[in-house]
């Protein structure tokens, strides 16, 4: 607070005037706050004042202090639904219409009671409002005061709604308006009979002298009401009853900036409070506080929402000093007015700073409350209720395997890195996509808890609490629970049971999926909600504060974050079903309230305060306009005050890209050298592997970096691939038992086969076990449609080029292959394992099958043999290279190479094509390519060996397409 202007905070001048007005007489005062946020200040200045032992007055919030009129509890949400629920259900079953499901009626039901607290807050009769809302639906048959989500709220609502039926759905809106009258007051009979009211009903009963206890306030002979800005009618009619019997002391905290100037939203509920409802300030007239502290308002614009906090590393250090006083109330505080921001802010404040040489602890108070949301305690309340959403809609005991893995890596879950790897092991080795329920029950412990299928309702919610406890239990037993989750776990438990207990009473033993599946959006509806306040102290550090709390308080220094338009003040309004023409009649809320609400709590900020920062995130997207609050923009005109801007702009630069270079030292020759010793032979991949990238090679034959197991859940074109090679080669197999000559006839009558070959390929390459039996869910039975759709796509072909002689299936060779490196000679051995040999009309042929995108054309073997270029065709290279071994090794000439691809087999063949001239790859145009890939071939392993060429990458960029080694090799 400055200093030179001798400019109180607000609550220092209320704890003066009480001292002055009441004197000993202090102790027998109830003070009455909007918040319980200020209570801490009042009396740390109170006990500045008296400066002595004194007897404290007692502290309310108005909701606190009007509760005590009444001998009714106040009925928490769950209870005020379902006995809203049950008494229109009354009342439709009385027009002989069905009833309806909670499920349904939820959505409505909130927005009723939103209304009913409304109309009762601010004394509205109700049986007449509701007659004129149902003659006005009479009149206004299109309703165009109803939101797109109210609509859409109206459509599921009623059963008989549908399109073509708009105008059924408007009678059924009149039918619900008529019966609202009788749904208010039934309503609260029914809570009255249980003991119970809503807050709204007191405030109402309050106002119209019809309170249970009415003689409530005579315990304290004096009421002082401090802060109080926006009333509703009900709080202005006790007020002013209170004042006329000299019963109360109101301060309200104003300045003429607003007060005098009619025009200033931020005024409108004060000048209300002063000249229609005849209420007086203890204070009495307003100072001119904003005009006469003139002050440098710094702006700062972001790019994004989360940049708004990182500038308080920066922006605060300069303000860090004023914190080493012990007696630093009232000096930082961050006002968020978006509460989204809580978790960015307190990622980026600092523990400690830095005053020359010492170092000083950064202490920050947070009671705005800590979100359930923001914790792993919501994270696994939501994977079971994600967990059992899918057992109650699936007809199947299985879970998916992404949800146990989730739930086996959850740090609260207590399970240990054995278990853990013991079970990610077995599901990878079984392919377990989906997790019978079974073998996670078998488990025991909180594993079979959380993955077992609740029955009905009651169950739901005694699991979940049951998991909470048990986790609680385990974590104080190990010591590991801080304070900030304990709070969270008891509010939750909490929370949960009295769900259970309003399902208990209002609908038990509910079971069917439809209503299951509202009891869990129940209970994430109920936990959602939760926030816990974090420890600190409210006279010391830096204060974090929504904007509501800021109310009453003073600070020197104020950050206000995400000033932007439509959050400050805040566009969006409740749902009602009221129209805003009716609102405006009865005096309801309107949206223009809530403007004038937000511009006094920002105006406020800056009455005692020597310097004010706002930031606003610049960055438009869906939810944000981008642009700064109006009230920033009505402060510039109006104010004087000296404005600078600032742009924190998060620095943006692309790394450069590092050519990665293996160099072959000693390590990486020794592995080479096992080549040339005979232990490593070298196979058709791995010398397209080289050929495509040498990088790539390095780091999967050279370094052995292999890529993580993981369950398929869509299986991959690798996985097919395997799965048609083992159909063909079981077909052909089977067929060669009797004779190796392979008819037309013979391959149609054994073709009914193909359906159960792949299934037993299915079982073999995803579980090593043909004979594994599988229940296949809806993608793998895709799977084996497209398995059995590729084979019965070569049996075409081959029924065509039948008949053939099949010479042998998957077929292992090896021969000595000599090269020289730098003049020296040496030797490799080649291998290759050959899908099928057949011989035509006395040509032999190798047949390789592929169902990737491998392709028949190429330009010529320079370009295949290029690493750079984007003319490869490894298809080509590996043909070439089984022809090459399998001629050497069977002492075999002119054999001829044939590809079936299946994606081109229908247009192209199984010859490959070169140039544009489309010459076929037989004959002599075969021997010559053949004499020339041994060229090429020798040229490339005289590279992979020269100890002085080190791998690197590929200069085509696609050649890293699909790679995994894709950020190793600096892409």
């Amino acid at each position: 607070m400055s200093k030179e202007l001798n400019i109180k905070p607000f609550l220092r001048e209320v704890a003066e005037d009480l001292v002055t007005q009441l004197g000993d007489n202090l102790q027998h005062a109830a003070i009455i706050f909007n918040n319980k946020r200020p209570v801490a200040y009042l009396q740390d200045h109170l006990a500045k004042i008296i400066n002595k032992p004194f007897w404290s007055p007692s502290f309310f919030t108005i909701q606190e202090f009007f509760a005590l009129s009444s001998e009714l509890k106040v009925a928490d949400a769950f209870t005020q639904f379902f006995t809203l629920y049950q008494k229109y259900n009354e009342l439709v079953l009385q027009n002989g219409e069905a009833k309806i499901d909670p499920a349904k009626f939820y959505p409505i039901a909130r927005i009723i009671l939103s209304d009913f607290s409304q109309i009762d807050n601010d004394l509205v009769n109700a049986g007449k409002l509701f007659e004129q809302l149902e003659d006005f639906a009479e009149v206004d048959y299109q309703f165009d005061y109803l939101s797109e989500e109210q609509q859409e709220f109206l459509k599921g609502f009623w059963s008989s709604y549908s399109e073509g039926k708009h105008k059924k759905q408007q009678e059924q809106f009149i039918k619900m308006w008529g019966r609202m009258p009788d749904l208010y007051h039934g309503y609260h009979e029914a809570l009255k009979e249980k003991g119970l009211t809503t807050m709204g009903h007191i405030y109402r009963q309050l106002a119209e002298g019809k309170a249970g206890l009415p003689n409530f306030t005579a315990t304290y002979p004096k009421l002082a009401f401090v802060g109080f800005n926006a009333l509703s009618r009900a709080e202005a009619v006790v007020f002013k009853r209170w004042q006329d019997q000299a019963k109360t002391l109101f301060y309200f905290d104003t300045d003429t900036y607003y007060m005098k100037d009619t025009l200033q939203e931020a005024g409108l509920f004060l000048r209300k409070n002063f000249e229609v409802n005849g209420l007086l300030n203890a204070l009495g007239a307003s100072k001119s506080l904003i005009k006469a502290n003139p002050k440098t308002v710094n702006v700062y614009k972001t790019q994004g929402q989360v940049a708004q906090a990182k500038i308080l590393s920066t922006a605060l250090q300069a303000d860090y000093p004023l914190l080493k006083a012990e007696d630093n109330a009232g000096k930082i505080a961050l006002i968020l007015a978006d509460e989204s921001l809580l978790l960015p802010v307190l990622q980026t404040i600092p523990t400690h700073y830095h005053d020359g040489a010492e170092k000083h602890p950064i202490n920050i108070n947070v009671t705005m409350g800590y979100p359930l949301v923001a914790s792993s305690i919501f994270g696994l309340a939501d994977l079971w209720l994600s967990v059992q959403a899918q057992l109650i809609q699936g007809e199947k005991d299985t879970v998916y395997h992404r949800e146990v893995e989730a739930f086996l890596s959850h740090p609260l879950t207590g399970i240990t890195e054995l278990i853990r790897s013991k079970i990610q092991q077995k599901l990878l080795a079984e392919q377990l996509a989906e997790v019978p329920l079974s073998r996670l029950k078998a488990q025991k412990g909180l594993l079979a808890m959380f993955f077992t299928k609740v029955e009905n309702s009651a169950e739901a919610t005694n699991t979940l609490q049951a998991i909470f406890k048990h986790i609680l239990e385990q974590q104080l037993a190990h010591k590991t629970l801080r304070q900030t989750e304990a709070d969270l776990f008891v509010a939750t438990i909490k929370e949960l049971n009295r769900l259970h207990d309003a399902l208990n009473t209002y609908l038990p033993g509910l079971n069917s999926p439809k209503e299951l599946s509202f009891i869990l959006s129940l209970i994430q509806k109920a936990v959602q909600g939760i926030a816990v306040p974090l420890t600190g102290e409210p006279l010391q550090g830096i204060q974090v504060m929504g904007l509501l709390e800021s109310r009453s308080l003073d600070f020197d220094q104020v950050y206000i974050l995400g000033v932007n338009e439509g959050l400050l003040p805040q566009t969006s309004v409740s749902p009602s079903f009221i129209p805003d023409s009716i609102r405006r009649a009865y005096g309801l809320p309107v949206l223009e309230n809530q403007d004038a609400i937000s511009a006094y709590m920002f105006y406020r900020l800056l009455q005692r305060s020597s310097k004010v920062s706002l930031v606003y995130n610049a960055q438009a997207d869906d939810t944000n306009t981008g642009e700064p609050t109006r009230f920033l923009r009505q402060l510039e005109y109006e104010s004087g005050y000296t404005f600078n801007y600032l742009e924190h702009k998060q620095s943006i630069s692309t790394e450069q890209k590092r050519p990665v270079i293996i160099h072959k030292d000693e390590k990486v020759m020794a592995v080479l050298n096992k080549y040339l010793t005979g232990e490593t032979q070298l196979s058709a991949s791995a010398l397209t592997s080289y050929v495509n990238c040498p990088l790539q090679f390095f780091y999967k034959y050279v370094a052995r970096i292999e890529e993580p197991k993981e369950i398929s859940e869509n299986l991959e074109a690798n996985y097919i691939g395997s799965m048609l090679h083992f159909v063909l080669e079981t077909f052909y197999g089977d067929l060669m038992v009797e004779d190796k000559v392979i008819t037309k006839q013979r391959i149609a009558e054994y073709r009914k086969k193909v359906p159960q070959l792949a299934v037993k390929a299915f079982a073999q390459v995803m579980f090593e076990n043909e004979n594994h039996q599988v229940s296949h869910n809806g993608m793998q039975k895709v799977v084996l449609a497209i398995v059995e759709e590729y084979a019965n796509l070569i049996l075409d072909y081959d029924e065509n080029e039948a008949p053939f002689e099949v010479l042998a299936l998957e077929k292992k060779d090896k021969v000595d292959f000599k090269f020289k490196v730098n003049g020296v000679e040496q030797t490799i051995i080649l291998h290759g394992i050959i899908d099928r040999i057949d011989r035509k009309n006395g040509i032999t042929r190798i047949v390789d099958y592929k169902t990737g995108s491998d392709i028949l054309r190429y330009s010529n073997l320079a370009d295949v043999f290029d690493t750079n270029s984007n003319k490869q065709n490894k298809a080509l290279i590996q043909t070439l290279f089984y022809t090459y071994v399998f001629e050497r090794a069977n002492a075999l000439e002119q054999v001829e190479p044939n590809l079936y691809s299946i994606r081109n087999m229908r247009k192209e063949g199984t010859f490959f094509i070169e140039g544009k001239e489309k010459l076929k790859l037989n004959g002599v145009k075969l021997e010559s390519i053949k004499e020339e890939f041994i060229g090429f071939l020798e040229g490339k392993l005289a590279e992979l060996f020269d100890e002085s060429q080190p791998f690197v990458p590929t200069e085509n960029e696609a050649g890293f397409a699909f790679s995994p080694y894709l950020t190793l090799c600096g892409m």
